[in-house]
């Protein structure tokens, strides 16, 4: 079912959150641009530094400053045990004001756009097993890449769910010292025909590859 994907960095910790910190805009732009805000890397930059962009709407502002927000607080916690409710503290800053709920696992049903799947209503138990049972995978990167995709389709909440998944994927490589996730701006048309398919069929190979040579990156 998984597959044992070898770590591409051997870094300490403190020279991954190096790494993550001189890269954070192009993070937080590639985090933006994958659930579809519509921004240049420029204006990203700009409302980083607190300067009011004209033309950008305010949802795209707010999803922008909240992934802000959500990278400080995953840096500032790094080292601290990765648990479901570590996961809810950390969608609870990535959705703050955009979901129904943030930072709480989804009550209801959710569809998710361009497939016919629905993911079943989360429940806490079976959460925190998926959970356990992809940590404890041999490699930071295994881990990493399959709670990407384990979470992304789940739909642990009822939105926000590929930038989370992407901040959380982030948390378990520079927490080992194996580098960063992100996906690339070139990278996303390919990405989401992929991660499409993945959702339509719930198969790993249709995007696992994918996304250990396209985003799983050693600076």
């Amino acid at each position: 079912m998984y597959k044992n994907y070898t770590d591409k960095c051997s870094l300490s910790v403190k020279e991954n959150v190096f790494q993550a910190k001189k890269i954070i805009i192009e993070n937080i732009y590639n985090g933006a641009k994958l659930e579809g805000c519509n921004v240049t890397f420029p204006e990203t930059e700009t409302i980083l530094n607190g300067v009011n962009v004209p033309g950008v709407s305010i949802n795209d502002i707010e999803c922008i400053l909240n992934l802000r927000n959500a990278w400080r607080l995953l840096l500032k916690t790094i080292e601290k045990p990765l648990t479901l409710d570590y996961v809810c503290k950390i969608h609870g800053e990535v959705a703050r004001n955009e979901a129904l709920e943030w930072g709480e696992l989804r009550p209801g049903r959710v569809g998710i756009s361009g497939t016919s799947y629905i993911p079943p209503i989360p429940i806490k138990e079976n959460v925190e097993s998926e959970l356990s049972e992809i940590l404890s995978l041999s490699t930071a990167t295994s881990q990493a890449i399959y709670f990407f995709l384990w979470a992304t389709r789940s739909q642990l909440f009822w939105d926000g769910n590929k930038r989370n998944s992407t901040l959380i994927a982030n948390k378990i490589l520079i927490s080992a010292g194996r580098g960063i996730f992100t996906v690339r701006e070139t990278n996303l048309l390919e990405f989401n025909k992929r991660l499409s398919a993945y959702y339509h069929e719930g198969d790993f190979s249709h995007i696992e590859d994918f996304l250990y040579h396209n985003c799983v990156i050693c600076y």
